[in-house]
C-alpha cells in the first residue's frame, strides 16, 4: 500500500506544473486569447525565480535576516510570478492592442524566452554564481497529515503543490460562480454581446491573460525552487505544451484540467519509476532510456489524437475583437 501511495504522491507532485500551466491557458482562452506561450512563461519564471533566490540569499544572510534561506526562496517566488505576468502582459498587448496573430505572438514569446534564458544563464548562472538556497521544505499539515493513506498523499507537500490544489478550487469557483467569471466566459464566447451590456472586453482579456501568465510563471518556479534547486537550459522540457493538451482534454475547465494533469503526472511518475527499475535490472537496462523519457509526450500525442478533435474551445478564442 505504501508503494502505491508513494507512486500516486509522485504523480500529484509531477502534475503540479502541468496543472498550473493548464490553468494559465484556461484563464486566457476563456477570455478569448489563445496562449501557446505558456512554455516560455514557465521557463522564464523558473530562471528569474532561481536567479533572484541565488543573488539575494547571501545578502539576506549577511544582514542577519532570520530564515534567510526561506526568505530568499519566497522572494524568488514573487519574482518568478512577476516574470510570467510580464510576458502575459506582452502577449496581451500584441494580441489585444495590436491584434497580432495570437499563435505567432505566443511562438515569438517562446523563442524570446528560450534565447533570453540561455543568455542570462551563461552570463550570471555559471560556476561563479552565488550559492543557491536550495528548495522549499515539505510542510506537513498538522492533524490532516495523520489521516491514513490520504494524509501523506495530500497533506505532506511543498508550498506550490498546496497552491496548485487551492487554485483548482478557486479558479473553478471564480469562473463559474462569480460575476467576474461570467464576464470572462461571455467575452470568450460572444464579445460583441458582452460589449453591448457594458462589459469592457479588452480589460477582461488583459487581466485574464496577465493573471494566466503569472500562474504560468509560478509553474516555472516549481521547477527550480521545489523540484531541482537549480536552473538548467530548457528545463521546462515541453511541460507548457503538455499543459495545453491537459487544458483541451479537460474541456477548458479547472477540474477537468486537473484530472488530465494527474494523468500526465502518472505518466511522468511511471517514467521515473521505470528508469529507477531499469538501473537495478539487467533486463530492463537493455531498454533505451529515451523510451522511458518519451512516456509523457506519447501520452500527449494519444490524448490530442484521440480527443483533441472532439473538444470545442470558446467560440471567440483566438479572434481579435473589433468594435
Amino acid at each position: 500500500m505504501e508503494e502505491i501511495t508513494g507512486f500516486l504522491k509522485l504523480a500529484l507532485i509531477t502534475a503540479t506544473p502541468i496543472a498550473l500551466g493548464a490553468y494559465a491557458g484556461i484563464l486566457s482562452e476563456r477570455a478569448g486569447v489563445v496562449n501557446i506561450a505558456i512554455e516560455g512563461m514557465m521557463l522564464t519564471g523558473a530562471l528569474v525565480a532561481q536567479l533572484t533566490a541565488m543573488y539575494l540569499y547571501a545578502p539576506l544572510q549577511a544582514a542577519g535576516i532570520p530564515a534567510a534561506e526561506i526568505a530568499s526562496l519566497c522572494l524568488g517566488v514573487i519574482a518568478g510570478i512577476l516574470a510570467g505576468a510580464l510576458l502575459g502582459g506582452l502577449h496581451s498587448i500584441t494580441s489585444i492592442r495590436f491584434k497580432a496573430d495570437q499563435i505567432i505572438s505566443g511562438t515569438v514569446i517562446n523563442l524570446l524566452a528560450w534565447g533570453m534564458t540561455g543568455w542570462i544563464y551563461q552570463r550570471w548562472m555559471t560556476a561563479t554564481a552565488p550559492t543557491a538556497p536550495g528548495t522549499f521544505p515539505r510542510i506537513p499539515i498538522p492533524g490532516l497529515r495523520q489521516i491514513p493513506v490520504l494524509g501523506d498523499l495530500l497533506f505532506n507537500h511543498q508550498p506550490i503543490v498546496y497552491t496548485m490544489l487551492l487554485l483548482t478550487g478557486v479558479i473553478h469557483y471564480v469562473l463559474f460562480y462569480t460575476p467576474w467569471g461570467l464576464h470572462v466566459r461571455s467575452v470568450g464566447e460572444h464579445p460583441r454581446a458582452a460589449d453591448t451590456v457594458g462589459i469592457n472586453v479588452e480589460r477582461v482579456r488583459y487581466i485574464s491573460t496577465i493573471v494566466g501568465g503569472a500562474i504560468a510563471g509560478l509553474a516555472g518556479v516549481w521547477l527550480t525552487l521545489e523540484q531541482v534547486g537549480s536552473f538548467t537550459l530548457r528545463m521546462s522540457a515541453g511541460r507548457g505544451f503538455i499543459a495545453l493538451a491537459a487544458m483541451i482534454f479537460g474541456r477548458w475547465t479547472p477540474l477537468g484540467a486537473f484530472g488530465t494533469s494527474l494523468l500526465f503526472g502518472l505518466g511522468t511518475a511511471l517514467q521515473i519509476r521505470a528508469a529507477s527499475l531499469a538501473s537495478a535490472s539487467a533486463g530492463l537496462a537493455m531498454i533505451p532510456t529515451q523510451l522511458y523519457q518519451a512516456i509523457p509526450y506519447l501520452l500527449t500525442i494519444i490524448v490530442l489524437a484521440g480527443f483533441g478533435g472532439k473538444a470545442t474551445p470558446p467560440a471567440a478564442s483566438g479572434q481579435p475583437y473589433e468594435k
